[in-house]
């Protein structure tokens, strides 16, 4: 990795200021850095925060106020929390030392609109949406989070003069940008949890099976990263109902009953998860052509019988 502050030759230096010294704008200030970029400020709450991402990225600017942020600055990103984005708006369409006819700024939120942000469009300054499409731990050491951070989507909704901006920034962080439509902002972020989020409760429910198992395997994912790998590999290569196998895909009754009578006697807290995927797998299967439609309809028939008669107490309340 290079060293923070090291130049990639060929590329004009956007000027940044990063608000919000947490994960997302330590990883994207360090990022911006070692692309040729330059963040000529880190402003946080914390003092001590701001100072340790300004280290990190390699800005020398490190503060509590607003006003640190110089006129030189092209694009101010709020990457403060979602519930803090409006009163830093507010807070920086206040101050004076700001060129905001030529000033971006755009905000980390995945739910929150460029509107947010009016206050300081009324001042002239281009604004939009910035959304990082890419999961930023918050027990995870920025350094560990770099690597995956580079070269990804982000979310972005705004003028065409604020896109334009967005594209610029995207560029100067090695990413790409993808335009979301504000009336589908929150299904976007809905989306977002899906792939990230429900992806990590998908391998917590698979580790907890795999105890009931009682393999000499001591470590799942070593089990079953081959078949994970290959699922992914395959619907890249063609899509998700052409990579679909198993045996919803095969209208395999008896063995999708066989395996709710597994679940229910060993992880029977899991039947309302396991019977609601399984119900989407039908879906997906009845989508490919590999089940029929009285197939799919004894498939429903069979899970959602199983949920509720083989396992009452595990009703969602």
């Amino acid at each position: 990795m290079p060293k923070a502050g090291t130049v990639r030759r060929g590329r004009r230096r956007p000027r940044v200021a990063i608000v919000g010294a947490g994960v997302v704008g330590s990883v994207l200030g360090r990022i911006l850095v070692e692309e040729g970029g330059e963040v000529v400020a880190v402003v946080s709450r914390s003092l001590s925060s701001a100072r340790t991402a300004a280290r990190f990225i390699g800005s020398r600017v490190a503060s509590t106020d607003l006003r640190a942020i110089p006129a030189a600055a092209e694009f101010v990103y709020l990457t403060v929390p979602h519930g803090a984005i409006e009163g830093v708006a507010g807070e920086l369409a206040l101050q004076s030392g700001l060129n905001f006819g030529h000033l971006g700024v755009c905000h980390a939120s995945g739910v929150l609109t460029a509107e947010v942000l009016e206050p300081l469009a009324r001042r002239g300054a281009t604004t939009f949406s910035f959304h990082p499409l890419q999961t930023f731990p918050r027990t995870f050491a920025p350094r560990m989070i770099v690597p995956t951070a580079r070269g990804i989507c982000y979310g972005v909704d705004g003028t065409e003069a604020g896109v334009r901006q967005a594209r610029r920034l995207a560029r100067a962080l090695a990413g790409r940008v993808v335009r979301i439509p504000p009336e589908t902002r929150v299904l976007y972020h809905a989306a977002c949890v899906v792939a990230s989020n429900h992806l990590t409760t998908l391998m917590a429910v698979l580790r907890e099976m795999f105890e009931g198992i009682g393999t000499t395997e001591r470590e799942f994912l070593r089990m079953f990263a081959p078949i994970i790998e290959a699922t992914l590999a395959n619907i890249r290569r063609t899509s998700p109902a052409d990579a679909l196998s198993g045996p919803v895909a095969r209208g395999g009754l008896e063995t999708v009953a066989a395996h709710f009578d597994a679940v229910s006697r060993s992880v029977p807290h899991l039947l309302p998860y396991f019977a609601a995927i399984s119900l989407e797998t039908v879906r997906l299967a009845r989508s490919k052509g590999s089940i029929n439609d009285q197939q799919a309809g004894a498939l429903r028939t069979l899970i959602t019988s199983r949920l509720h008669t083989m396992a009452p107490a595990t009703e969602i309340s």
